[in-house]
C-alpha cells in the first residue's frame, strides 16, 4: 500500500490514546465508498486501536499498517479502506 493508492492522509503525529483513533474515526466517517484513508501517528498505541476500531466496523477494511523509521522516529501507518 502506498500513498498513491490512497484517497486522504490523516496525520496524527505527536497525538497520545485516544486521539489517534478518534481523528481516524471522524476522518472515516468523510469518506466515499471505496475510498481509503493512510493514518500515520507515532503513538505505538495505534497500531492495536486502530486495528479494533477497524474489526469492530462493519464498513472498514483494515488493508495494512507498517511501522517505519522517519528521522529516528518510529511512525505508524495504518491503511484502512471504506466498503463500497
Amino acid at each position: 500500500m502506498s500513498t498513491e493508492t490512497t484517497s486522504e492522509t490523516l496525520d496524527v503525529k505527536g497525538q497520545n490514546c485516544p486521539m489517534p483513533v478518534i481523528k481516524t474515526k471522524g476522518a472515516f466517517e468523510e469518506l466515499a465508498a471505496g475510498e481509503s484513508l493512510e493514518v500515520v501517528s507515532t503513538d505505538s498505541g495505534s497500531m492495536s486501536d486502530i486495528a479494533g476500531w477497524a474489526n469492530s466496523t462493519d464498513d472498514a477494511e483494515l488493508l495494512d499498517q507498517v511501522e517505519a523509521t522517519e528521522g529516528g522516529e518510529s511512525v505508524y501507518k495504518h491503511y484502512i479502506q471504506k466498503a463500497e
